[in-house]
C-alpha cells in the first residue's frame, strides 16, 4: 500500500523512516515534509491544514493508510474531513483532539474519571487567576488552555515568576486565544517521564516509557521548550510503575472518552510524574510525543503500519520492544524557545550517518542545507545502555558547527547518575 505521513517535524521524519521498513508499504509520502525527510520519503508540497488538498492527493495516489503527526491538524478535525472523503486514518477525530486542544478539559476529565493529577482552577478572568496564584504561592504551574507548540507551560519558583508569566498569558496575548483561558496548578514533585500508548475505543497497548529534557538549558535551567532531548528505556522508572500508570491513568481516560461520546482512536501520550504518592498526569497529548517518538520507534520490534492496522481493526497489535537504549539530542537555533534566526546554514551533517539524524525544521536551498525553526534537528546514538548511547550521540554532536545553534551537554545524564552506570 501507499502511505501518507502529515506533518513537518522530528516526529514525521522518525515516523516516516519506521514506515518505510514496512513491507506492506511500496511508497511513503509526507506532507509537507522538510530537507531531511526526503531521503526517507516523498515529499508532497501540501500543507498540514489544506485538508481538502491531502484528501485529493491521498485518493490520487491510492494511499491506504494516512497517519497524522502534528496536534493542530488534529485538533482542526483532519480526521473527520479525511475520514469523510473515504479514506482510513490513524488519528484522533476533533472531539477526541479536545484531550490536548483544551487543558481544561483535560484536567476536567481527570478529575472525572479519578485519574490522579494536580490539584487545578482554571480562569478566563485575569484578576480571579491573580487572587488565586496569591493565595497559593509559589511554586505554581500556569498552562495555556490551548495549543502552544508546547512552549504554552510556565513552572514558576518565584511570585514574581508567576505573576509574570500570567500577566504573558492573559495580558499580553503571548499564546493568542490559546491563552484567554489559563489552568493553574499545584506544583508536583518527583520524577518525570512521557508514557505513549496506541489507542482504540477501550483498547490500550502501551508503548515502552522515554523521558523528556523540556529546559533550554543544562541542569533543566532556563525557559520551558518542546523538548531538547530525550532517551527510552528510562532503568529509573519500573515495570511495576509503568503498569500502574497504564492502569490508572491511560485506560480510565480512553475508558472515560468512550463514555463521554468522544471515543479515541490513535496515540494518547500521558506526561507523567513519580511523586512520592505515586504517578500523578501532568498532561496529555492527543498524538506522538516530540523527541519521545524519536527514541521510541526506534525500538519497536514490530511493523509500524501492521500495529496500526491491527490497532483500527480492534486487534491485539502484540508489541515486541528491543532491549538497546536509544537517546537523542536536539539542535536548536540560538535564541529558542524565544526569537531566534531562521535559514543559517547547517555545517558539519556531512561526518554524521544520515541515519542518526531525524530533521525537525529544515529545508534545501541549492543543495545547502538551512535551519527553518527552533528545534532544528535531533542526532540519536544507541547502545546497550543510557549511558553508551550518550556517549554515542554525544560523539556525533560534536561534528556540528553550533556557531547559529546550540544543545544541552547533558541530556540523559541524571539518569545514568541514577541507575549507577
Amino acid at each position: 500500500m501507499n502511505v501518507l505521513v502529515v506533518g513537518r517535524g522530528g516526529r514525521e521524519h522518525a515516523i516516516c523512516k519506521k514506515v518505510a521498513e514496512s513491507p506492506l508499504v511500496e511508497t511513503v509520502f509526507c506532507a509537507p515534509g522538510n530537507a531531511g525527510i526526503s531521503r526517507d520519503a516523498s515529499i508532497v508540497d501540501i500543507d498540514e491544514m489544506n485538508f481538502a488538498d491531502i484528501a485529493s492527493f491521498a485518493k490520487e495516489q491510492n494511499v491506504g493508510l494516512v497517519i497524522v503527526g502534528p496536534e493542530n491538524p488534529l485538533s482542526a478535525g483532519i480526521t473527520d474531513y479525511l475520514e469523510q472523503a473515504g479514506l482510513k486514518v490513524f488519528g484522533p477525530k476533533q472531539n477526541a483532539a479536545i484531550l490536548e486542544g483544551s487543558k481544561s478539559f483535560s484536567k476536567m476529565m481527570m478529575e472525572k474519571y479519578n485519574i490522579p493529577t494536580a490539584r487545578y482552577q482554571s480562569f478566563e478572568d485575569y484578576d480571579a487567576a491573580k487572587a488565586y496564584i496569591e493565595k497559593e504561592g509559589a511554586p505554581i504551574v500556569l498552562k495555556a488552555d490551548g495549543l502552544a507548540a508546547g512552549k504554552g507551560v510556565t513552572v514558576a519558583m518565584t511570585m514574581d515568576e508567576a505573576l509574570a508569566s500570567l500577566d504573558d498569558m492573559m495580558l499580553d496575548k503571548k499564546f493568542g486565544d490559546a491563552s484567554a483561558r489559563v489552568v493553574v496548578e499545584q506544583f508536583l514533585q518527583g520524577e518525570e517521564y512521557s508514557l505513549m500508548a496506541f489507542v482504540h475505543g477501550e483498547n490500550v497497548y502501551p508503548m515502552e516509557a522515554a523521558q523528556d529534557h523540556k529546559r533550554a538549558f543544562d541542569n533543566d535551567e532556563g525557559p520551558n521548550t518542546g523538548g531538547m532531548g530525550a532517551y527510552s528505556p528510562v532503568p529509573h522508572i519500573s515495570q511495576a510503575i509503568n503498569d500502574q500508570s497504564v492502569e490508572e491513568i491511560i485506560r480510565p481516560i480512553a475508558k472515560g472518552m468512550v463514555a463521554e461520546g468522544r471515543s479515541f482512536t490513535g496515540i494518547i501520550f500521558a506526561g507523567l510524574m513519580l511523586t512520592e504518592e505515586g504517578p500523578k498526569t501532568i498532561e496529555f497529548n492527543a498524538r506522538f510525543g516530540d523527541p519521545e517518538t524519536q527514541v521510541v520507534l526506534p525500538r519497536l520490534e514490530n511493523d509500524l503500519v501492521q500495529v496500526m492496522l491491527d490497532v483500527l481493526d480492534g486487534k491485539d497489535p502484540e508489541l515486541t520492544w528491543k532491549d538497546e537504549s536509544v537517546l537523542g539530542i536536539v539542535l536548536a537555533a540560538k535564541g529558542y524557545p524565544e526569537a531566534y534566526e531562521k535559514g543559517n546554514e547547517l555545517k558539519g551533517l556531512e561526518a554524521i550517518d544520515a541515519g542518526s539524524v531525524i530533521h525537525a525544521g529544515t529545508y534545501s536551498d541549492a543543495d545547502v542545507l538551512r535551519a527553518n525553526g527552533g528545534r532544528v534537528l535531533l542526532v540519536t546514538g544507541i547502545g546497550s545502555n543510557p549511558a553508551e548511547a550518550q556517549q554515542k550521540a554525544y560523539e556525533k554532536m560534536q561534528h556540528v558547527d553550533t556557531e547559529h545553534f546550540f544543545f544541552r551537554s547533558d541530556i540523559g545524564s541524571r539518569a545514568i547518575a541514577k541507575a549507577g552506570l
